[in-house]
Order: structure tokens, then C-alpha cells, then sequence
């Protein structure tokens, strides 16, 4: 096929455009990032490698390298909302260094992924946290954000997204069930996210995550079947008595408090505790109270972390 002068110049335009368009919009702070990862690159393959103030030990006759060693290994997930406007606003917010945040995925309303950083680096989206024993969780998690504002439902295409991760993840880095949690969970004298219409249940019914067996949750608010007392000649009821307790009963030495922190919960902070746990598995009437089936839900759930 045979292009005139005009044809052909027109195509070189409307290359240029097409490759103007879809130029990448953070090529320069991908260069920051690649420069960085050179940077850890280099104290990596230092031999030996050397700590302030190793000068002042008495050293060995020589260097001796182990050979048994691997990268990081992540024991947890944690799930963020933004509380931002847009992918794009997170996006630019996890690439300018005066910021100090960051997390390993974005995923937007539309359900795109971006992977921002290896899971085998730190990313720094925990802050101050706490979980269980675990004082430093960015060090020993994955973490991912969701575009959303912090009050609104989360879109369908971006769960589906999410829990496509959440496989991955497992998979290849064999996350536990229970480790899949939220940074309320982690921070709760701080943060709120993900907000209550986050679908946890879903999650844990596909192994993100532990939930409540609502079914034995249920039975424990059944009330109790009435009691009949028979007469003296024991062939007709003289008394029907009706129980206050219901089939079953939360054993009493039961202590709630013990159970958010077997689960995990920094309980500091009763308070905030209570709250960052209903959000997570009551999700209505987020407040500091424990109710009676808030109890119940508790309980069951603490078995499981036993």
C-alpha cells in the first residue's frame, strides 16, 4: 500500500498524539521510585554489611555469609478506605514524598488495580498501630487502599477487584484466614476505615477474614421453653414457669475485655476497642456499648481465635 507525503505525515501526527495520551503521568516519580530500589539494591549486596558502631566489636577471622535467608514475609493484610476524591487524588497523594503515606495496591471505584510497591518492601500505611503482639504492623503487612470517601457503599466491580487480590495474596504468601483485617482493627483510637458498609462477611466467606456463626448466634437469643410444674398428684400443671435466660447462656466468668484482646484488639482504650469491633462485625449502632447480642457475637468469635 503506498502513502502520498500528506497520508504518511498525518499518521506520524496521529502517532505522536496516541503515544501523548497514553504517556505515563507518573514517569518521573517512577524514576524517583526505581532510583530508591537501586539505593536498597546497593546496602543489600554491601560485604560485609555493616551497622553503626559494628567498627567496636571484636570481629571474626573472617566474613562468613549464611546462605539460608529469604525476603520478607507478610503475615497480615490491612484494608484501608482513602477518605480521598478520586484514584487519581490517592494516587498522587502515594507519590509525593511529604506526605509519608503509602500502601502496596490502590483499587479504584472501577475496580483497576495498581500495584504501587513490592509486597516484600514496607509500605507505610499503619502508622501507629497495634495488633495482638504485633507493635509494628506496616514492618509485617500488606496494605491496601480502596478509593472511597469514607461514607459511601463500595462498588461492586471494586470488591470483585479486591477479592481477586486477596487470592493472590493468600496464595502466594499464605496469608492466614483470621490476618485479613481492617485499619479501624488495627488503629482503633485513630482511624474508622473501611467505613460500615464494608462487606466483611462476604470476605470471610470467601477466607478473608473470620466471621460469626450466625446460626449459633441465633439460638443463644432463642428464649428458653417454659417449665411446667405438675400438682401434688402429678397428673395435672399447677405452675408454668417462664424462664428469663435463653437456651444457652455466655458462661460467667466471661470477660469481654479478654476477648477483644485474644482477637487481636489494642484494649488500651476499652472504648475505642468496642467501637473499632462493632464496626468490623456488628455494623449498626457503631458505639462503645456492648449489647447483649454484641456480647454473644463476641464470645462465639473469641472461641474461634482460641
Amino acid at each position: 500500500m503506498k502513502y502520498t507525503a500528506t497520508a504518511f505525515f498525518a499518521l506520524l501526527l496521529a502517532s505522536a498524539s496516541f503515544t501523548a495520551c497514553t504517556k505515563n503521568p507518573y514517569a518521573s516519580t517512577n524514576k524517583a521510585h526505581k532510583k530508591q530500589l537501586k539505593t536498597y539494591a546497593r546496602q543489600l549486596r554491601t560485604v560485609p554489611a555493616t551497622i553503626p558502631g559494628e567498627e567496636r566489636l571484636q570481629q571474626g577471622d573472617y566474613w562468613v555469609g549464611t546462605t539460608n535467608f529469604s525476603m520478607r514475609r507478610p503475615n497480615f493484610v490491612v484494608i484501608h478506605h482513602t477518605a480521598q476524591n478520586s484514584t487519581d487524588h490517592t494516587l498522587k497523594t502515594f507519590t509525593m514524598p511529604k506526605t509519608q503515606v503509602s500502601a502496596h495496591y490502590v483499587i479504584g471505584r472501577d475496580g483497576k488495580v495498581y500495584h504501587m510497591l513490592n509486597d516484600n518492601l514496607r509500605a507505610w500505611h499503619g502508622g501507629n498501630s497495634r495488633w495482638g503482639n504485633d507493635r509494628d504492623l506496616n514492618s509485617s503487612s500488606i496494605g491496601i487502599e480502596l478509593d472511597n470517601n469514607g461514607l459511601e457503599p463500595f462498588s461492586e466491580e471494586q470488591i470483585n477487584s479486591l477479592l481477586d487480590v486477596l487470592a493472590m495474596l493468600k496464595e502466594t504468601h499464605g496469608i492466614p484466614a483470621a490476618n485479613f483485617i481492617g485499619h479501624s482493627d488495627i488503629a482503633p483510637t485513630r482511624k474508622n476505615d473501611p467505613n460500615r458498609t464494608f462487606p466483611w462477611k462476604k470476605l470471610a466467606d470467601a477466607g478473608y477474614g473470620l466471621w460469626y456463626d450466625e446460626g449459633v448466634v441465633e439460638k443463644y437469643l432463642q428464649p428458653a421453653a417454659p417449665i411446667t410444674v405438675l400438682d401434688s398428684t402429678g397428673t395435672k400443671p399447677a405452675l408454668i414457669l417462664q424462664p428469663t435466660d435463653s437456651v444457652s447462656t455466655i458462661p460467667p466468668h466471661f470477660n469481654p475485655k479478654d476477648a477483644l484482646r485474644i482477637i487481636g484488639y489494642d484494649t488500651r482504650d476499652m472504648p475505642a476497642a468496642i467501637k473499632a469491633f462493632k464496626l468490623h462485625f456488628i455494623q449498626h449502632e457503631v458505639d462503645t456499648v456492648l449489647t447483649a447480642k454484641d456480647k454473644i457475637v463476641l464470645y462465639n468469635l473469641y472461641q474461634k481465635y482460641l
